[in-house]
């Protein structure tokens, strides 16, 4: 079951979900805007080959920025984290969306990573692209996303407990941890 406002607000309220900074003015009908925090990554030009099951090639020849604003350019992939830090409970997941008025401008807000499990909590890393013809300035503090929360069954183990939680409290954009998984032989 997909959380409406009145039930947004009242899991906040209790306790169940963390929002924080939370702004009561975010909720929507059936989703939470979250904002655009101040820290920026992206990985600068070059030939490179990013090997997922090699940190040092993950985290090499990237750059970073806490900032007011950021001009994306046409065709960048930037990390960027949002204002929000998140908790969710064992028992009620989230996925993360766009805002329709941020795509029209050409700029993607997640590529695949759009599942917040159980148990989960910091903020979230937002895989930004923008696919426009020109530069699109985006701003620490604006609405870029939405939340939909869905309630289900307790988790058995949930994202807090699991021992290959890569993610859990972080803070900032975050870099891929792939390397942590086992390499396949």
């Amino acid at each position: 079951m997909i959380l409406v406002d009145w039930q947004i607000r009242d899991r906040v309220a209790r306790g169940h979900i963390r929002v924080d900074p939370f702004d009561p003015a975010l909720v929507q009908p059936n989703s939470l805007d979250i904002r655009l925090g101040s820290h920026f990554v992206w990985y600068e030009e070059g030939d490179e080959v990013i090997d997922p099951f090699r940190m040092e090639t993950v985290i090499a020849s990237t750059s970073g920025v806490v900032a007011d604003s950021i001009d994306i350019r046409p065709g960048q992939f930037v990390l960027a984290e949002t204002l929000e830090v998140i908790g969710l409970p064992d028992n009620i997941v989230a996925s993360i969306e766009g805002k329709s008025s941020v795509a029209r401008l050409g700029v993607e807000l997640h590529q695949t990573g759009g599942w917040i499990d159980a148990g989960f909590s910091g903020t979230i890393t937002l895989e930004m692209c923008n696919v426009n013809q020109r530069p699109v300035r985006m701003y620490a503090g604006m609405p870029v996303g939405q939340l939909v929360f869905y309630t289900t069954e307790r988790a058995e183990c949930p994202y807090n407990l699991k021992e290959d939680a890569k993610y859990q409290d972080q803070r900032q954009a975050t870099l891929s941890r792939y390397y942590r998984n086992r390499e396949p032989k």
